[in-house]
Parts: C-alpha cells; structure tokens; sequence
C-alpha cells in the first residue's frame, strides 16, 4: 500500500497539471462559442455583474479525471500492471453521466426555451437523477462491492448490515442529495471547487486507511483536477463550473462515500453544501407554511452573504479561499 501512495498521488499532480495546461484555450473556446452565463434577474447586482462569464468549467475537472482513470484501466487490461481496479468505473460512470446531465442543463439555461438561466425544469432534472442513481446502486448492490448493503458507524469499527431493499433507497438519496448540494453550494468564485477538493481529500484519506489503492488514486485524481479549475475559478473567475461540474461533483462523492461504508460522515465532510441544502429546504417550506414570507433573504445561505459583497468583496469573493495562498507570481500567469 505504501508503495502505491506516491503514485496515487502523481495523478492529482497530473490532472492538476492537465487542467492549467488546457484551462486557458478552453477557456477562450468557451468565449467564441458564447457560452456566457446567465444570471436571474431576482439575484444581488453582485452576481449580475458576472454575466457573460464563461461556464460549464466543470468540464476542465471531468475530462482530466476520465482521461488518467480510462488510462489506467487500459493500462491495467492489458495486464501491463495492476494499478487500478474495475470498481473505479463506477464513479467514472457517475461523473460523466451527470456530468452529461449538467451541461444539458447549462445548455438549456444557455439556449433553451426556459427564462434566462433557468435550465432544466426541477422536475425533468430530479427524476434524470433518480434514474441514475437508481442504476448505480443497483449494480453496487448486487455486484459485490466493497461496503455496499452495509454502513461503517464512524469512529467505532461496527459495520451494520442492510438489506438490499432498504439500502438502494438510501444510497439513491446519498447520491441525488450530495449531487444538488454541491450544485447549490456553486454560487461564489473558488467556493464550490475548494470544499469539493478537501471532501475528496478527506475520503481519500478514508479510503487510504481502508487500503483501498484504487479509491484513493480516483480521489486524488478529482482534487488535483479541482485545483487546476481552482487556476481560473479564483476570484476574479475566468469561468464558472456550471451545473456541469457540480452535479458530477456531488453525485460522485456521494457514491465514493458508499463505497467506503462512511456515507453517515458526509453531513460532517460535507458540512457547507449540506448547510447550503438545509438551508434552500428551510425556506422553501417557510415560503409554504407561511404564505409567501421568507426566512431568509435569500437561499442558499451563500447567497445571502454575497448581498453585501461590497463590504466583504475579498472574503465572498472566494479569493480568501484560494487566493490568499496562492503564490504572488501564479497571478501573473493566469
């Protein structure tokens, strides 16, 4: 296992690589093809003034992750060496998928017939996403994988087990819940793709203790390829993820979660986008309950903050995120 963590950690060095390689003519490709965002009118004048911004980013993420992941496995069919798994294709097949389903959303907002920004109706993208997670955890369910019909209480080493027909309903949540909480946690510059880089890293250090060498290479993978898009998603952002990226994102790390059996660690891991969710819920059911009247401002809670961006620009810039660390000379190199 010893021997396989630097590797596994030359590929998150790879995709991140790839990612500030390709990021710059991607991004003008974005640019000549108009693929500008739209905002709604009934957001602060903070986020108006970024229409136009290139998106469907997430792109710069999925593509480097599937190109090093395929590479791998070919490698590995050709019995070259044994330096990944077919379990891997799994949230290889979450991400794109979902990934598919978010640029046809971002397409629709883009161009559809929907008002501007808007994309996808809730429902058609909902049911899209029970559908393939119902085909995941299915496959997980039946096909003998590691931890799945079973959940690891965390912090005691107790795996509980469950029957089939209980967990592919709370895996199908697990997935659709993570997918749409990282889409609403998508909202400010660098937010979005620095909490998905640390809950990666954070199940890749799970997975690591597992000894699941695989899992860990996939996970590192995504951080790297979540730090290269991090290369133009600081504040200023030359390009925004999009449903594209944030809906891959969630969905794959919910299905990560399950294949390390610590799905109930995500409310702590994912403690932003789950507050995002909890947060979009509260007001929704406010609205209902009393109404019309809201709870807050304005949901998810981020939004809300970015209402007085002018007083805090740095920090809801996100640039207090990645910024702040990054060094001096990455900026004149953008």
């Amino acid at each position: 296992m010893t021997a396989g963590l630097p590797f596994t950690l030359s590929l998150g060095t790879i995709a991140f690589l790839l990612g500030v390689i390709w990021g710059k003519p991607f991004v003008e490709i974005l640019r000549r093809l108009k693929i500008g965002k739209q905002i709604r009118i009934d957001l602060p004048d903070a986020h108006q003034a970024k229409v136009g911004t290139p998106t469907m980013g997430g792109l710069m993420i999925v593509i480097p992750v599937v190109v090093i992941t395929a590479a791998m496995n070919l490698v590995s069919l050709a019995n070259l060496t044994d330096i990944t798994g077919a379990s891997i294709l799994v949230p290889l097949f979450v991400m794109v998928t979902f990934a598919a389903l978010g640029a046809i959303d971002d397409w629709e907002g883009l161009r559809g017939k929907h008002a501007q920004g808007e994309g996808l109706s809730p429902r058609a993208k909902f049911l899209a996403q029970l559908v393939l997670a119902g085909v995941v955890t299915v496959v997980m369910s039946y096909g003998d994988f590691a931890f799945a019909n079973s959940v690891t209480l965390p912090f005691i080493p107790i795996v509980i087990e469950i029957s089939p027909a209980l967990w592919v309903p709370m895996a199908m949540f697990v997935i659709v819940g993570m997918s749409n909480a990282v889409n609403f946690t998508d909202g400010m510059d660098g937010l979005a793709g620095i909490i998905a880089a640390s809950m990666f890293a954070a199940y890749g250090v799970i997975a690591l203790l597992q000894a699941q060498t695989f899992l860990v290479g996939f996970c590192l993978t995504v951080v790297g390829a979540c730090f290269g898009f991090l290369w133009f998603n600081a504040h200023p952002a030359q390009l925004f993820m999009g449903d594209t990226g944030a809906l891959a994102l969630g969905a794959t790390l919910g299905t990560v979660a399950l294949m390390t059996g610590q799905w109930l660690l995500l409310p702590v891991i994912a403690v932003i986008p789950v507050a995002q969710t909890v947060s979009v819920v509260l007001q929704v059911g406010y609205f209902k309950l009393t109404g019309g009247k809201r709870l807050f401002k304005m949901a998810p809670c981020t939004t809300t903050s970015s209402c007085s961006a002018g007083r805090r620009r740095r920090w809801c810039s996100g640039s207090g995120l990645w910024g702040c660390w990054r060094p001096s000379w990455a900026w004149r190199w953008r």
